[in-house]
């Protein structure tokens, strides 16, 4: 089950140094340690460059407005106690269509802060909504930025994106980026370390999985099973995978190697490639097993014909929370990793 208590020690353990001021909903900056703000704070701070795909960004003055565009970057100055003027509405596992996540809503709840404005990315970037916060930065390290849109945001504020690859910024990554983005790279190293610390604490439960091969299936049309379409290597759901003991199928790796995408086709005649797959997680439910189980070529992968297939409903926050961010992790950690156990078994015990 979730644990909010986790999120709230997170929380708790940067606030006693947190060093920036924040805001809430769109207000005058406040700070979550009075200890950090007034002149002492600006006076102390050095320009910090921040190098990224489109080149580096510079942020002269000390950010008093954070603003986030896209997925979760919001969640890395919530864990460090700063409460953005703007971030990205979840358009993907929102329960209750409020625009928030449970562990985002649970992380404003225990800062005693309400919801940010909430940027409706549903048609790409709402420049004049971001525009409109009046941001002193925007964290964007985890995205599908174009260099238009790094282009358009920079004019608004200076903008942190992605390192590299779009989509392809591993969770610890996003919190060095932005964490960096806002003057806090120091406390943004000490959450990576209490994450790693979460997670080594609960696989260490869950001693059944260590090595075990997987790969992860993308949205998969059960009408349609002439390709499997996966998540490569390049993808944080399959990085996190690492994170958790657990080996990318040598397969999957193999065609990685050929893509720098974060997602790969291949017909389903080639199925028999991935016969090293011992447990295969998806976005579905007992009609796609079913659908994978009746295929003549599909049914062959061993952890179909093992039954150990993970399906996760798309929308719903634990799908969603596959995808590891700095908040999500803890509160999907102990779910995520039972159904991968189980999975396990069932693989081992065929």
């Amino acid at each position: 089950m979730p644990r909010p208590s986790t999120l709230a020690a997170l929380i708790a353990a940067t606030l006693a140094t947190v060093s920036l001021a924040a805001c809430s909903g769109g207000s005058d900056a406040t700070s979550t340690d009075d200890s950090a703000s007034g002149s002492d704070a600006a006076a102390d701070w050095s320009p910090v460059t921040v190098e990224h795909a489109f080149g580096e960004t510079v942020i002269e003055e000390q950010p008093e407005r954070v603003a986030t565009v896209n997925w979760a970057n919001h969640e890395v100055p919530l864990a460090l106690g700063v409460v953005p003027v703007g971030m990205a509405a979840a358009n993907f596992g929102d329960d209750d269509g409020n625009g928030t996540l449970p562990w985002v809503e649970e992380a404003l709840a225990d800062l005693g802060a309400e919801t940010p404005v909430l940027f409706d990315e549903t048609d790409g970037i709402d420049f004049e909504a971001v525009a409109d916060t009046d941001p002193d930065v925007i964290l964007a390290a985890y995205s599908g930025l174009t260099e238009e849109d790094y282009d358009l945001l920079s004019e608004i504020a200076p903008t942190v994106a992605y390192p590299t690859t779009a989509w392809a910024t591993p969770w610890r990554e996003m919190i060095e980026l932005n964490s960096a983005g806002m003057g806090m790279a120091e406390q943004g190293e000490e959450l990576i370390g209490q994450i790693e610390g979460e997670i080594d604490e609960a696989v260490a439960n869950y001693p059944q999985i260590e090595g075990a091969s997987v790969m992860f299936l993308t949205h998969v049309d059960t009408t349609d099973l002439s390709e499997v379409s996966f998540y490569t290597a390049h993808d944080t759901r399959i990085m996190f995978f690492e994170d958790l003991g657990m080996t990318i199928a040598q397969s999957v790796q193999d065609a990685s190697a050929e893509t720098d995408g974060f997602s790969a086709t291949v017909s389903a005649e080639q199925a028999d490639m991935f016969d090293d797959v011992d447990v295969i997680v998806t976005y579905g439910g007992q009609e796609l097993i079913d659908a994978l189980e009746a295929d003549p070529l599909l049914s062959q992968i061993p952890a179909v014909e093992n039954g150990a297939v993970v399906t996760l409903p798309g929308s719903d926050p634990l799908g969603t929370a596959a995808n590891p961010t700095p908040l999500a992790i803890s509160w999907v950690l102990d779910d995520y990793l039972t159904l991968l156990a189980d999975a396990v078994d069932a693989s081992a015990g065929a």
